[in-house]
């Protein structure tokens, strides 16, 4: 069992030597200013929504893109309705959308849904020329500032730009309260500081922008894997390209509920995390190799050490386990006190992030005072059933299956400018 410490101690060496770096992004994000920007010019945009069956939100996801203090003149929305049984196409046209309907049960998945939109529109709309390309979720809101802010970001020559991921339904419970502290720390404690440090951010599901020109370079939307966007993300740091933050665009982002709802989800994302890697992992190491570009490192890092570490340790410590209350059940004493101590220092070093994050982001989380404090102790928890959801994605059969989203939330019902 002393056999056990010592692996152990080894694995969590190993996983703070992969994520040391991030201590540098910490102290970024808490003494250095986000960059700011003004616009160089207003820009065209189209806005690219795939909906599957969301006919509950799309009308408030629409009405908060109408809302926009932009121009609306220089903004056109489209969706796609992918594979759709409801009313979703009929509610996303009387918003003013310009509505496809899609029918392809074969090639499912988002990836696949924005390829036809982008599709259509170069084949079927081609006096539309557009600037940029904006992508959202159906179930998203746009605060009111939202494009304008995302304007002066890419009209200062960033070619793609991430923004803001808050949470809507933050209070349900402690699984929406988790993915709301899991992304506000993505937003702001890496994406803010790489974008400081002018390495490449990552484009996190939904709400990002990317130029027209940036889509000719790449040949078109070419990224069909469970996670799309981070296969976008890492064919766009593998060319040089560097993908731009912009904090003051605040998306609102639905989460799932159910604890089984959340881990099929982020067993999607783990199985996709590792088709990226299959897939864009040695163009990656090529433009890392070849050029020094920290942004490949930083991606690779995001992808596969914390999947292979974490799994090593849930194996290592059941196959120890079974061993020890078969074998060695006088050593179980061992056993128990070095996963304890594991387990304490895990759920402090989860806690004090998500306790920052929670201090920092404190005025942009919409829910009560006394919600935010008790989820702060329940944020670790989340964090680790991410574990369960490794397991679930490199042992069991994984695929892309739709969320329903059923908060039917106006911007207005979240509350004001939260800009800062």
């Amino acid at each position: 069992m002393k056999t056990l410490s010592y692996l152990n101690f080894i694995l969590a060496a190993l996983f703070a030597a992969c994520y040391c770096y991030q201590f540098v992004f910490l102290v970024v994000r808490l003494l250095r200013k986000r960059r700011t920007f003004q616009a160089q010019k207003l820009c065209r945009y189209a806005v690219l929504i795939a909906a599957r069956n969301e006919a509950k939100v799309i009308g408030q996801l629409l009405d908060s893109v109408r809302g926009q203090d932009y121009p609306a003149e220089l903004i056109d929305v489209y969706v796609v309705a992918d594979n759709c049984t409801d009313e979703t196409a009929k509610i996303a046209a009387a918003h003013g959308a310009v509505v496809f309907e899609r029918k392809n049960r074969e090639q499912v998945g988002k990836g696949y849904a924005l390829n036809f939109l982008l599709s259509k529109l170069k084949n079927e709309l081609p006096e539309k020329t557009y600037d940029g390309y904006f992508v959202f979720d159906a179930d998203n809101l746009l605060d009111s500032h939202y494009v304008t802010e995302m304007n002066k970001v890419f009209s200062n020559g960033n070619k793609a730009v991430t923004s803001y991921r808050n949470t809507k339904n933050f209070g349900d419970n402690w699984i929406t309260a988790g993915y709301g502290m899991y992304f506000l720390r993505e937003s702001e404690y890496l994406n803010r500081p790489r974008d400081y440090l002018h390495t490449s951010c990552a484009v996190s599901g939904t709400g990002f922008l990317f130029a027209d020109e940036l889509l000719e370079d790449c040949g078109g939307w070419n990224y069909f894997l469970l996670t799309e966007d981070l296969e976008f993300s890492a064919d766009l740091i593998a060319r040089g390209e560097k993908i731009a933050y912009c904090g003051d665009a605040i998306i609102y982002d639905e989460q799932p509920r159910g604890f089984k709802q959340s881990i099929i989800q982020r067993s999607r994302w783990i199985k996709g995390y590792l088709q990226v890697v299959a897939k864009r992992g040695g163009a990656l190491v090529k433009t890392m190799a070849n050029t020094g570009n920290f942004g490949c490192y930083d991606m690779l890092m995001n992808t596969i050490p914390v999947v292979v570490l974490t799994v090593l340790g849930i194996v290592l410590n059941t196959v120890m386990f079974i061993l020890g209350i078969t074998q060695a059940r006088q050593e179980m004493g061992i056993f128990f006190g070095s996963v304890l101590i594991g387990s304490i220092n895990s759920y402090l070093l989860m806690y004090v992030m998500g306790a920052m994050t929670l201090a920092t982001e404190w005025k942009r989380i919409h829910c009560s005072r006394a919600k935010k404090l008790k989820y702060s102790f329940t944020f670790p928890f989340f964090m680790f059933s991410f574990g369960i959801a490794m397991l679930v994605a490199v042992f069991g059969s994984t695929e892309w299956k739709p969320i329903k989203h059923t908060v039917a939330l106006s911007i207005g019902d979240i509350g004001g400018d939260t800009r800062k």
